[in-house]
């Protein structure tokens, strides 16, 4: 299988469309949409499509690897090498019918784990390079035929991403009234029982002040690098009755073409969980709310592409607080009428430390512009010049990606 096989294909032959109508009825049926749903902060994709075949998986993660098929909160198998997280089993009917596929050790070239500089390598879509003054999906609804409205393309949020930035006018549409409010801190209740203990002047209940005082501190900052990880984006616990206006606002008008949202809370330095925890609390409602898209779309369902992917990936070993910290590869989530699913694509490194990236990442394998040119080539059908135009500076070989998405 090439990548042009990646996505199915139609039957009409490749001409010039001379205006949207056209090149709607070229493209066989309503218009042709994209999805973009970003998890800002590095969501663990390694606990999201778990490779439960490799020992070396369960044991660097002692606490917060999932378990295998058939044992209490296991994985749900998909192709007998990788599973599902168990929190996104509302995901399971859209990869039987061969709608959902993934896309694993996928990601940006670039080496930062800096949550700022590699979210903005993904949305302006040239990696290394902070300069780019406008972004893919802009550039992507420029290549797009004529005429280009102001709601051609529409940011899901308050304010507008760095993806959707250019030439061209985008609208914003926030979803939800509480959709951007921050989510309380949780105090476990224990603290005061210990405070009340130590509340005297000898050398042990002063070092145990000290000792919270400093950890208190610490967390603050930890807090504050995950709020900026998330960059202005909501908690994804809002995300299924969005999904629900989203796809209502797409089946309803069709002249939009492109959308972006973005999810927050996907920084699990600490306390990241397992089948259960943080990380499943998030997920769930992720995986509720594409399911609800995907039925809300209804027959423009099968037209659309949703893709899902962020800015990078997390360490394979655990660290000492029950988490993960910035890592390297990622897995790239695909969906849509027109996806080729029930399918893992990507070259798969393995997780021994020889195959790990600075022997303590998941490698890329796949960069993540040549995950979407396959997608932008096969669903909007644009050629060569124009995908060099959406991806300035795309590396060379682009033969070498059909192998990669050729399980």
């Amino acid at each position: 299988m090439n990548r042009r096989d990646f996505l199915r294909l139609s039957t009409a032959p490749v001409l010039l469309p001379v205006g949207r109508s056209a090149w709607a009825a070229l493209a066989g049926g309503g218009p042709k949409r994209l999805v973009v749903i970003f998890l800002r902060g590095a969501i663990d994709g390694i606990n999201v499509v778990v490779p439960y075949r490799e020992r070396d998986y369960y044991d660097v993660r002692p606490t917060i690897a999932i378990g295998r098929p058939g044992t209490d909160g296991g994985v749900l198998p998909l192709d007998g090498h990788f599973g599902l997280h168990p929190a996104l089993v509302g995901l399971l009917p859209l990869w039987s019918d061969g709608t959902l596929a993934f896309i694993h050790a996928a990601g940006s070239p670039d080496p930062t784990r800096s949550h700022f500089d590699a979210q903005l390598f993904i949305e302006n879509g040239t990696p290394g390079h902070n300069t780019t003054p406008d972004g893919w999906m802009n550039r992507l609804l420029a290549a797009l035929p004529a005429p280009h409205g102001p709601t051609d393309a529409v940011s899901i949020g308050p304010t507008l991403p760095a993806i959707l930035k250019g030439r061209l006018p985008v609208a914003n549409l926030p979803l939800g009234p509480r959709a951007a409010d921050p989510m309380p801190l949780d105090r476990p209740e224990v603290s005061q029982e210990f405070d009340h203990l130590y509340a005297g002047d000898d050398a042990i209940a002063r070092a145990y002040r000290e000792g919270r005082a400093a950890r208190a501190e610490l967390l603050g900052d930890l807090a504050e690098e995950m709020r900026r990880a998330d960059n202005g984006a909501p908690p994804p616990g809002g995300f299924p009755a969005q999904a629900a206006q989203l796809g209502h606002l797409l089946r309803r008008d069709e002249r939009i073409r492109l959308t972006f949202a973005s999810l927050g809370g996907w920084d699990t330095h600490v306390n990241q969980g397992n089948q259960r925890g943080q990380l499943a609390n998030r997920l769930r409602p992720l995986g509720n709310g594409l399911a609800i898209l995907a039925r809300e779309l209804g027959q423009a369902w099968s037209d659309t592409v949703i893709v899902v992917l962020s800015e990078f990936g997390r360490t394979v070993h655990e660290n000492g607080n029950g988490g993960t910290d910035h890592g390297h590869g990622n897995v790239i989530w695909v969906l849509g009428g027109d996806v080729r699913g029930g399918q893992i694509y990507g070259d798969w490194p393995g997780l021994a430390t020889p195959q790990l990236y600075q022997r303590r990442d998941l490698a890329v394998t796949t960069d993540y512009r040549l995950a979407l040119v396959t997608i932008l080539e096969r669903h909007f059908r644009l050629d060569d010049r124009q995908l060099a135009d959406v991806f300035p500076g795309l590396p060379p070989g682009r033969p070498e990606l059909s192998q990669m998405l050729t399980m």
